[in-house]
């Protein structure tokens, strides 16, 4: 793992759902004056996004360098045509990441997913979380909004932020022999000391950061003392994390899991059910969000280590996907994100307990395990085994 850089001087913004990101995200992009970039796995054709897609087109048409990265396989369904042709007309310079060529193919390489959610404007301000570009309160069959966070970043963590979306960028522009793109990045000024938050970024890429954000989560479980809430709505991870945080447990750590109640991929649901148990046993307390849709991925331990971003704690986050983490090491923003998650926890959430758990039927435990079997063995096949 590449040694973390914690930047002092910073303005963090705790964001919760679309109510509170998708105003503060248009107003920064009506505000651009040299260049906006977006990267985001999901990329809408519904209300949202078009309010988005209006606000890059804007910016483009008063000539700032607006560019746009989009997965291809998590867009594949919601990013038509004629929405990247409005934004190409407008001058928006636009990039599928990885384009969907054959549906129903399994290779390895179709797994290797742009799953990070950044926007950046002038350098001076940024988004990173766990929110696509989509309607979180359109939600069919589930109470809206879904439940999820993104942070609102200002200060001298913007030197560390810009030079990973142009390096990605600048990828792009090579591999997809579209050189000519890639030469205007505008010169500007580092951003300023604005706020007393201590933060760094953490990234998940197929170069020098494979493992920096499992690592730097098992950094903090290990050195916590009182309390570590985790929620994250798709939860597999491998046998080390699993370990560290039952060991947590047993040195006395309160350890509380978030996780998804409604089912959204059953396979991954009841392979993670199967988790259940051994964790309920090592001490670990279990509570599934039912109020609404959970998308979240942050954590928070004790009151001076806090994480917000698009890794979900499963190997396609932590071995496959490009992601990125904020982690905050401020007090009173731990104490903001835990109040948020503990209500969240009273109005929407319900805990397993252990006895409960193990009065399961035979076919809830056979349906745990044979998706617990088929995933490490799917992932054995395609070289990523579970550690």
């Amino acid at each position: 793992m590449a040694a973390l850089r914690y930047i002092s001087g910073n303005s963090i913004t705790l964001l919760q759902n679309g109510a509170d990101f998708f105003p503060a995200l248009e107003a920064a992009i009506d505000s651009a004056q040299h260049e906006v970039h977006v990267e985001t796995y999901i990329f809408a054709d519904d209300s949202t996004g078009q309010r988005i897609a209006n606000a890059l087109r804007r910016a483009a048409e008063r000539n700032v360098i607006v560019r746009v990265i989009v997965d291809g396989f998590g867009s594949r369904d919601f990013f038509p045509p004629e929405m990247a042709n409005i934004l190409l007309r407008s001058g928006v310079e636009l990039f599928i990441y990885r384009p969907e060529a054959f549906r129903f193919s399994v290779r390895r390489h179709r797994l290797r997913r742009m799953h990070r959610k950044i926007a950046m404007i002038d350098g001076m301000i940024a988004f990173v979380g766990g929110i696509n570009i989509i309607d979180d309160v359109n939600t069919p069959h589930h109470t809206p909004p879904r439940y999820d966070y993104a942070v609102k970043v200002m200060g001298p963590l913007m030197q560390e932020l810009r030079p990973i979306v142009h390096r990605l960028w600048l990828v792009l522009s090579w591999t997809n022999f579209r050189t000519r793109l890639h030469s205007d990045f505008p010169k500007l000024p580092p951003a300023a000391p604005c706020g007393a938050h201590l933060a760094a970024l953490v990234i998940r890429d197929n170069f020098r950061h494979r493992n920096d954000i499992e690592e730097a989560y098992l950094e903090a479980i290990d050195n916590a003392r009182d309390e570590i809430i985790i929620a994250n709505a798709y939860f597999f991870p491998g046998l080390g994390f699993r370990r560290a945080l039952v060991a947590a447990a047993a040195r006395g750590v309160t350890v509380t899991l978030l996780l998804q109640g409604r089912v959204e991929y059953r396979w991954l649901h009841h392979a993670t059910r199967a988790l259940y148990g051994a964790l309920l046993s090592g001490g670990i307390h279990i509570i599934e969000y039912h109020k609404s849709f959970m998308h979240a991925k942050v954590a928070v331990i004790d009151d001076d280590w806090a994480t917000i971003g698009s890794s979900n704690i499963d190997p396609f986050s932590f071995m496959l996907s490009r992601e990125a983490n904020i982690i905050v090491r401020d007090a009173g923003f731990c104490t903001q994100l835990r109040h948020s998650l503990k209500s969240a926890i009273e109005d929407g959430a319900a805990p397993i307990h252990l006895q409960e758990w193990k009065r399961r039927s035979f076919v809830e435990r056979a349906l745990a395990w044979i998706a617990f079997g088929s995933a490490r063995f799917i992932l054995g096949t395609l070289g990523y085994p579970q550690k």
